[in-house]
Order: C-alpha cells, then structure tokens, then sequence
C-alpha cells in the first residue's frame, strides 16, 4: 500500500512564530498517523513579489518551480496561516501566486492545486485566533486556484499562551480538534493516492 505524502507548510517565517511553531505541532501529529511528511519553511523558497511583467521578461524564478514541484510531490498540504490585517501573510500569498503560474510542459491550470487536498489553521495572540486569514486563504485556494480544501479548520486563540513547555496545545478540546483534522487531512490524502 502507498504511504500518503503530506506537506506542512507555515506561512510565516518570522522568529518565535505561533504558526512555525502550530506547523511543527502538526508533523509531529501526522508522523503518528502512518504518513510520510515533509515541513518546509517559505525562507527557503525566496521570491520576489509576483508582477506578470518580471514572469514574461525574466521568466520564472526557480524557487517558484521548486515549490511547486515540492507541493506536486505530496497529495495532502497542511498550511499554518498567521493573520496580517485581516487576511493572510503577503509572504503567503505571494508564494502561492507565483506557485499558480508556474507551467511546465503540459501542465494544466493550476497544476500544484489539482489531485491533492488542503487543510488550513491558524493561531493568533487576538480572540479570533486568525480565522479572517483562513476566510482569505480558503477564498485563494478554492475559488481562486480550484484547490480541495477540507472544511474542517482550527483556529488557536491567544496563541502566546496556548502552547505548553512540550509545544503541545494545553487546551485538550483545540488539540482533539486538530488531531480530527489532520486525521481528516490524512484520510482525503489517502483518497488521492488511491486515485493516482
């Protein structure tokens, strides 16, 4: 039997991050669930801001086709989400943009955001514990890429205090929570990979 490949992905990249520190949370989750996971950090993938000018003058940069190649290679995506202004992260957005108009030979539209599934959370210091950001993504994703994104989310208020010494959600409800998202993430993955 195939192993689902899940990708866990924060979309922040700033020091002591609540979301670094939530996706680090879910690989370890996802490792107990019989899944191959990868996490990697949009610090490596460094981009310009997407401008149709500098894809038709320069082409496009490697670390867009790298990325995309890296979300290509996995049939599920976690993303950690962090709000900025009521939407998510221009590092975010920026990456998924030029991940959505990365072609290769033959590809379709949207090649990255076909034949994988998605799950977004987010943690937050404020009361709603991000979800204006996960409203924004789950907008970018589906209707603006076609991606299947699980309905299941997780938000974690208060954030600066929602995490004990072991780096695990205190509150036992909002870890169950996550755990039954992931679980969801890893069952729809494991769909896709009997599908391929």
């Amino acid at each position: 039997m195939l192993i689902p490949k899940i990708l866990v992905m924060p979309g922040s990249i700033r020091t002591g991050s609540h979301n670094v520190r939530l996706a680090a949370l879910a690989a370890k989750e996802l490792t107990l669930l019989d899944v191959e996971v990868t996490r990697i950090s949009l610090a490596d993938y460094p981009l310009p801001i997407y401008e149709a000018d500098i894809d038709a003058r320069a082409g496009q940069p490697a670390n867009a086709l790298k990325l995309k190649q890296m979300i290509m290679a996995h049939h599920g995506v976690f993303i950690a989400s962090p709000e900025y202004s009521a939407s998510v992260t221009p590092l975010l957005k920026n990456a998924l943009d030029w991940v959505s108009r990365v072609r290769e030979r033959g590809d379709p539209t949207y090649a990255a955001f076909k034949g994988r599934v998605f799950a977004i959370s987010s943690a937050s210091p404020g009361r709603a514990g991000g979800l204006r950001s996960l409203m924004a993504l789950r907008q970018i994703l589906e209707l603006g890429c076609g991606a299947l994104v699980i309905p299941e989310q997780v938000t974690i208020q208060r954030a600066d205090t929602a995490f004990d010494e072991m780096d695990n959600i205190a509150d036992t409800a909002i870890a169950n929570q996550l755990r039954a998202q992931l679980e969801r993430l890893v069952d729809m993955a494991r769909m896709m990979v009997r599908g391929a």
